[in-house]
């Protein structure tokens, strides 16, 4: 299945806002700051130095034996927001795993759509001259690195590198496991200052084709463009959203309480929310991400990996996890997981028993059009 919506074959200052808008939402409150992505994007094609757009290619059309990494940052949104990136340390980091592998890469991909992370590549690329896939390995945005489905689904963790501001580098080679290498590269990042620029795994292409989450920077460009539209025309953004997606409402009412850390690299929290209109609450928890939203009685509405999607109640825009503030006017909305999140391999890694939640995953009605 596929959304019904245009397929980019580039990226220009004309398209940042409305990607902006929709990665964040795609983000479920993690993935970084889309606003701060956008602003180091709308940098560099604004320079003579860089090309005024980015290449965007079908997963579809890559050869398949093409060389594809995925390079985006590291790090607690919530350090994100004060700590600001250098600008090159995911280029940094993808010259190390070339130079590490022997191999020269041949286009890049996000590790996942949501929030900033949507643009990393994008920001890579215009530095290097490379193409983006139009795709992702998360469809949305998950809190560890072996949540991507290139990791799912058997990519090899063979070569990878993080950096961070200063120039300070990690290179990592044959690491027995996707998770071993979460925990290690979140461990040093957490020494360089809780940010740092990754460039992980090598792909084939014909592997990105197969298992990468297609389409998913056309899909956040357009949402955010439905938002954008639905405000011009003074009709409900939110609702705009909500249909391209397929999701429902959860709950619609005002921030009363937030409970937020960071630990181990980290956003952890809760948020909870009141109805305007009526004696209900919502409480949302979250790592990075949010994970699981529970009515009144503590009963799930739902749970990881359907997307829980916080938005401003007026304007449609993302709410993010370093963003909540106490009464903020919001709308929850629930959007199905991508077909390549719900398999059994993947309910393993990203499932509600994943993040400690002894409950099983029931999913979203799904319409027939979607991911």
């Amino acid at each position: 299945m596929s959304f019904d919506i245009p397929h980019l074959t580039e990226i220009t200052l004309d398209d940042l806002e409305a990607l902006g808008t929709g990665a964040g939402i795609l983000g479920t409150g993690g993935g970084g700051n889309p606003r701060l992505g956008r602003l180091r994007l709308q940098t560099l094609l604004e320079d003579d130095a860089y090309p005024d757009s980015v290449e965007l290619v079908d997963p579809r059309d890559l050869p398949p034996d093409a060389t594809v990494a995925s390079v985006g940052g590291m790090g607690a949104p919530t350090i994100s927001v004060e700590k600001f990136a250098g600008g090159d340390e995911e280029v940094q980091s993808l010259r190390a795993i070339e130079e590490l592998s022997g191999e020269t890469v041949d286009a890049l991909i996000p590790g996942e759509i949501g929030g900033a992370n949507s643009m990393a590549p994008l920001c890579v690329a215009a530095m290097t001259d490379l193409p983006v896939v139009d795709a992702d390995g998360m469809g949305r945005a998950f809190p560890e690195l072996q949540m991507d489905t290139f990791f799912i689904y058997g990519t090899p963790v063979n070569y990878a590198a993080t950096t961070d501001e200063r120039g300070n580098q990690v290179v990592y080679r044959d690491i027995d496991s996707a998770k071993r290498l979460e925990d290690l590269a979140r461990a040093i990042t957490v020494q360089m200052g809780g940010r740092s620029g990754y460039a992980f795994p090598l792909m084939t292409g014909a592997f990105v084709s197969e298992y990468a989450v297609p389409h998913t920077v056309s899909l956040a460009t357009e949402l955010g463009r439905a938002v954008e539209r639905a405000r011009d025309a003074g009709t409900d953004p939110v609702d705009a959203g909500r249909e391209l997606l397929g999701g429902e409402e959860l709950f619609a009412g005002k921030i009363v309480d937030v409970h937020r850390r960071n630990r181990d690299g980290f956003a952890l929290g809760s948020v909870t929310l009141a109805g305007l209109d009526e004696d209900a609450t919502l409480e949302i928890e979250f790592q990075n991400e949010f994970l699981v939203a529970r009515d009144d009685d503590g009963d799930l509405r739902t749970t990881v990996p359907d997307l829980i999607c916080l938005v401003d109640t007026d304007t449609g825009a993302p709410v993010t996890t370093d963003a909540l503030r106490y009464g903020q006017r919001v709308r929850v909305l629930g959007v199905p997981a991508p077909e390549l999140l719900t398999t059994p391999e993947a309910l393993d890694v990203i499932g509600p028993e994943a993040f400690g939640y002894e409950v099983p995953y029931d999913p979203l009605p799904r319409d027939e059009t979607g991911w």
